[in-house]
């Protein structure tokens, strides 16, 4: 997920830099004011409280906001992240905030802090108070609370820079200039993120052109079990005779061979990509357990099951055109062991299939069509996918 505070003084521009960014990336907009107005409207309990306490004349206490804006997260989570305004505004609310992450089992991606010169931020508001013919934007008040902005917001500093994830950004300039300047800092984290792919599909449906390029485009490592296997044969590895008779029947080859080629493989590549595309990986439901178990060993998970859906006869005919080039595999080689490869995919993998679908991580792609098509139909997907990691 994507979560987000933005800082910044009276006048800095946080609603239109809110509105941009709330905009791009379906943010969550979670502001103080407006939660308790929701509470309150709603006449719930908390609510009720509340209205109480500042019709008392007194501040509502964090014991009341924290669970105000526990309710308001539980209530967002199907957006991409969220977006705060107003909160935390004290240092304890700041730990308040952290809490409530982990028991989202999420965190704070970034604050951001608008830095605008007291003397510009003045002048933005009196334009405004003439353009809105607003009364409350005098000369004395905007000094003032400019003064209080700056006194709270120190303490707040300090507990965001020592956690590493404050980031200031120069509000002068347009608008678009300013967005601009948080995006990019908002995509380097982004790009940064661990990504593990799976593309599943049928043999014939594409997977290793779109694997290729999934790899390049997210600095990952493209993992086929075929061409692992290919290789083993090729260079006459320890395995070798083993693998043989599987791969000339078009059949599966058995987990205790095909996990020792994959582990080899991790090891290899540790380190040197953001994470893994599996092509041909995992078959079956013991692969997909075993392929858990590996990403967990390396703390990370898998991001998002791209499945390619092509129509039966046109997975025949592609395949029965690949058998005449040198990109031709083993089962290629006539009708029947092509049909014998795709009954066996869909007796065997189809569980594989379901048990990504009940942890809401399979994206149903399109693989009809010219490459270029296909690959745009899944990149924005997988992109709001590795997003939503939490």
């Amino acid at each position: 997920m994507l979560n987000l505070i933005l800082f910044g003084p009276p006048g800095a521009g946080k609603g239109t830099q809110s509105e941009m960014l709330l905009s791009r990336y379906n943010l969550n907009y979670i502001s103080t004011g407006e939660v308790l107005r929701k509470e309150i409207k709603a006449e719930s309990p908390l609510g009720n409280k509340a209205k109480a306490i500042i019709e008392a004349g007194g501040l509502v206490d964090d014991e009341i906001i924290v669970q105000i804006i526990g309710n308001a997260l539980e209530e967002g989570q199907r957006s991409d992240g969220f977006l705060f305004d107003g909160f935390p505004r004290t240092y304890v609310q700041a730990y308040i905030l952290d809490g409530l992450f982990t028991r989202l089992q999420t965190s704070l991606t970034r604050i951001f802090i608008l830095d605008v010169p007291n003397e510009e931020c003045t002048k933005r508001l009196l334009q405004r108070a003439r353009e809105q013919d607003r009364s409350d934007d005098k000369a004395s008040v905007i000094e003032k609370r400019l003064e209080e902005y700056h006194q709270k917001t120190l303490p707040l500093l300090d507990f965001y820079e020592s956690a590493g994830i404050l980031t200031r950004i120069n509000g002068m300039g347009t608008s678009e200039e300013v967005f601009e300047r948080i995006n990019k800092h908002i995509t380097e984290e982004l790009n940064s993120r661990p990504a593990n792919i799976i593309l599943f599909g049928y043999p014939g449906a594409g997977r290793g052109t779109q694997a290729a390029r999934l790899a390049s485009d997210f600095n990952l490592r493209c993992i086929s079990t075929g061409e692992l296997l290919q290789d083993e044969v090729r260079e006459h590895g320890s395995l070798a005779e083993k693998i043989i008779p599987f791969l000339e029947k078009g059949l599966l080859v058995p987990d205790e061979l095909v996990i020792r080629l994959i582990e080899k493989k991790l090891k290899e590549t540790d380190g040197t990509g953001r994470g893994y595309v599996f092509k041909g990986y995992p078959r079956t439901l013991v692969q997909a357990y075993i392929l858990d178990g590996l990403l967990k060993k390396q703390g990370t998970s898998i991001s998002c099951v791209i499945n390619l859906k092509v129509p039966v006869l046109e997975l025949i005919s592609r395949l029965d055109a690949r058998s005449h080039t040198a990109a031709r595999m083993p089962y290629d080689g006539s009708a029947a062991t092509i049909v014998a490869r795709l009954q066996e995919h869909e007796q065997r993998t189809e569980p594989v299939l379901a048990y990504y679908h009940q942890q809401n991580q399979v994206i149903e792609i399109d693989g009809t069509g010219p490459d270029e098509t296909v690959y745009q139909r899944l990149r924005e997907p997988v992109l709001r996918a590795i997003k939503n990691m939490k």
